[in-house]
């Protein structure tokens, strides 16, 4: 088969970048993606809720997922379908999203199939969303993840339902953070592994750091192999007024739970333009594991692009306390809802959090090492912990 035999309304505005007509993407590798992500929290860790929707053509699937934590339960709904044409409508199943306004105001609109999750949103940009750098991520020679993406921090308004539980969200109390991504990463079905089976990675180490407080935003973005060479650093401050500033090499050490990876407080240190010091600390309240319901890397029910049959949703509650789901957890990505302070200012955001096999700067030699079996913590970690006293 050759191109469609007739164009799509997108063809219609002047916003191609190839030669190919707007419903084939330039890159023919099948994992192609193009996904939002939503979190959203108030502010007490009583509850935190993520959501996303992605398209990813050349597999031929339309997919979204909502995931709810509260206590030790984890409530999530997916929807899956075929991709007919690309256009501007994102929605699947009982699943749809609304660009009000580009850049600032969103209306996101969940009903699943048995109830367990359902919301009417609306999202509303507290700051300007920001260009992060290009994101890399190679399995020997070949490129896993080649990446862009925007975020933006926020206020949410609406209703929100998990189990029999029902929520008036206002302003004044719920914010999130949000991000667009597009580019390769792996989705779909498992491709055959090859050579890369023999040659496994030695571990994965990443923080995705976006934080909100009244005078600015901050998002931090630290990427390492396991001898510590970082392949990522992104540190940059977002003002009201739309300026953004860069800030100097990040300096970051997490403290873990004993006996776990799973972290508890960390500190970043970051330098201004000027060369003045500039310091974040943050405490995990609450978290979300994206592996859990959500249909990130290493969730077995349900992953981003798998073809499901037509008009498919599914719904679950996880006990994340169940020793089969929780030791699952540390082997992959969790996001981390998290308070922040600032000099004298407390804030909000998220710290995104994956640490598995070999990190020689927190001191983990293997996939089973965890904290308390010897230096692990960070390059910083001991004048944490004096500061601390």
């Amino acid at each position: 088969m050759g191109l469609r035999r007739v164009p799509t309304p997108l063809d219609e505005y002047p916003i191609h970048q190839t030669p190919l007509p707007m419903d084939r993407v330039a890159s023919s590798d099948r994992n192609f993606y193009d996904r939002c992500y939503f979190n959203a929290y108030d502010r007490t860790g009583e509850i935190f809720l993520v959501t996303g929707l992605g398209v990813y053509p050349n597999l031929g699937v339309i997919d979204a997922y909502a995931a709810v934590r509260r206590g030790d339960r984890q409530w999530s709904v997916r929807f899956s379908d075929a991709l007919t044409e690309r256009s501007l409508d994102q929605q699947v199943g009982g699943y749809r999203i609304e660009v009000v306004e580009p850049l600032r105001r969103l209306n996101l609109n969940c009903e699943s199939p048995d109830g367990s999750i359902d919301f009417d949103l609306h999202w509303t940009g507290a700051f300007p969303a920001v260009q992060e750098e290009p994101h890399v991520l190679q399995a020997g020679r070949r490129p896993v993840v080649d990446a862009s993406r925007f975020s933006q921090a926020g206020d949410w308004s609406g209703e929100l339902r998990v189990g029999d539980a029902e929520f008036a969200v206002t302003g004044d109390r719920w914010a999130g953070i949000r991000d667009r991504s597009w580019g390769i990463r792996p989705v779909g079905e498992p491709e055959p592994p090859g050579r890369a089976a023999a040659e496994t990675i030695g571990g994965f180490w990443w923080v995705y750091a976006p934080l909100r407080f009244a005078s600015c935003a901050l998002i931090v973005i630290l990427q390492e192999d396991p001898d510590g060479y970082r392949t990522l650093n992104d540190a940059r401050r977002v003002w009201p007024d739309g300026r953004v500033e860069q800030l100097g090499w990040p300096q970051l050490s997490i403290s873990y739970r004993p006996g776990t990876r799973h972290p508890e407080s960390a500190r970043i240190c970051l330098t201004q333009r000027d060369g003045t010091p500039l310091t974040v600390d943050l405490q995990t309240v609450t978290s979300v594991p994206l592996h859990v319901g959500a249909g990130y890397t290493g969730d077995p029910d349900w992953s981003h692009g798998r073809w499901m049959g037509p008009g498919w949703s599914s719904s679950a509650v996880y006990d994340l306390s169940d020793p089969a789901v929780a030791s699952r957890i540390p082997f992959g990505v969790t996001d981390h809802l998290v308070r922040a302070r600032l000099g004298a200012e407390e804030g909000w955001g998220m710290f995104e959090h994956a640490s598995m096999g070999r990190h020689d700067p927190t001191g983990f030699p293997d996939w089973s090492s965890v904290s308390g079996s010897g230096r692990e913590g960070g390059l910083l970690q001991d004048q944490h912990d004096r500061d601390d006293q």
